[in-house]
């Protein structure tokens, strides 16, 4: 089968970074589903793993979001057949979806919302479960227990906070505070349901109090946390919750215990990597976004098609991704 792997860790702009390669077709195993991979997105989890990751040069294949279509099922397989049209974000410590065929576990897959192409679908996996879990199971927020609460959400219009934004609007009551710095990024997050923006490159407790705007009770930092720590420990209200999925520099949580505030890090690959009684959670997730998706409540946060899954076109996904300017999501489609 056709995959673009890398086998060393080289800047995106060298050819040898990521290049394409022939590799066996897998077999499934007991639980797995082999999938024909129709669209793929890139996040910002791939261009770390090909930066950092040592393959012991090894072909390694990365991406962690695909459409596809089942083509054979393991024989403990009872949700899906061979025809169904699935999504999934996939399992860090498994092979990824930059291959014309991959096996996922059944458990972390769902069929793909109807309404969307292939394309449009492959860019709200993996984001869609990271705004989900920060939202309903680090945080555990719901519509009853949000009423008159406020959430900043730091770095908004990348993928995950595009998905986020759309879900607190959806399910609960908050008061969505997102950040933006440009004034594509600003009309882009409003669209998306911000009830405020601010600008992340300025203090933002400053920026709080010219609105006339009270602490927050929730933050969720998706970019360059340890560069906005003091001002979040400014904003954020006593007893507040923070939650974050980046890998800042090391940051000195102590000020934290002055206001009692509780830490939160989300990873969406925790209960695919450590098999968790609990997986087959995203699936249900996943169905819940795909049938939100199919009643119009949420959209794709696709943004810009690179083309046909290769090397070339992947490489300068990585390239756009890695300069923090992005919109949304960047995908993929066919081999």
């Amino acid at each position: 089968m056709k995959a673009i792997v890398y086998s060393q860790n080289l800047p995106a702009t060298d050819p040898q970074s990521l290049y394409d390669a022939e590799l066996p077709t897998p077999t499934p195993g007991e639980h797995d589903l082999l999938v024909a991979v129709k669209a793929v997105s890139v996040n910002p989890v791939d261009t770390k793993i090909r930066r950092n990751a040592d393959t012991q040069g090894q072909q390694r294949v990365l991406g962690w979001d695909a459409a596809g279509v089942v083509v054979a099922v393991g024989s403990a397989v009872t949700a899906f057949k061979a025809g169904d049209e699935v999504w999934y974000a996939g399992a860090i410590d498994k092979p990824g979806s930059n291959s014309e065929f991959q096996l996922v576990d059944q458990r972390i897959v769902s069929h793909k919302p109807q309404s969307l192409s292939f394309t449009e679908a492959a860019a709200l996996p993996l984001t869609a479960i990271t705004a989900w879990e920060l939202l309903f199971d680090r945080f555990e927020l719901n519509e009853q227990n949000t009423k008159g609460k406020s959430l900043l959400v730091i770095g908004a219009a990348g993928g995950v906070g595009s998905v986020l934004l759309q879900l607190a609007k959806q399910k609960t009551q908050l008061k969505l505070i997102a950040t933006a710095s440009r004034p594509e990024t600003t009309e882009w997050v409003k669209s998306l349901g911000a009830d405020l923006v601010l600008d992340h490159k300025k203090p933002m407790a400053a920026q709080l109090k010219e609105l006339d705007q009270p602490e927050v009770d929730y933050v969720i930092s998706l970019t360059h946390t340890a560069q906005h720590f003091s001002d979040i420990l400014e904003l954020i209200k006593p007893q507040g919750k923070l939650a974050l999925i980046d890998d800042p520099e090391p940051i000195d949580i102590r000020p934290m215990k002055r206001k009692s505030l509780s830490l939160h890090w989300e990873l969406m690959f925790t209960r695919s990597l450590f098999q968790t009684e609990d997986m087959i959670a995203q699936q249900q997730l996943l169905q819940q976004v795909a049938a939100m998706v199919d009643a119009g409540l949420l959209k794709t946060t696709l943004n810009s098609d690179f083309g046909k899954i290769n090397a070339e076109n992947l490489r300068k996904a990585h390239q756009i991704l890695e300069s923090q300017q992005t919109i949304g999501k960047l995908v993929l489609t066919g081999f």
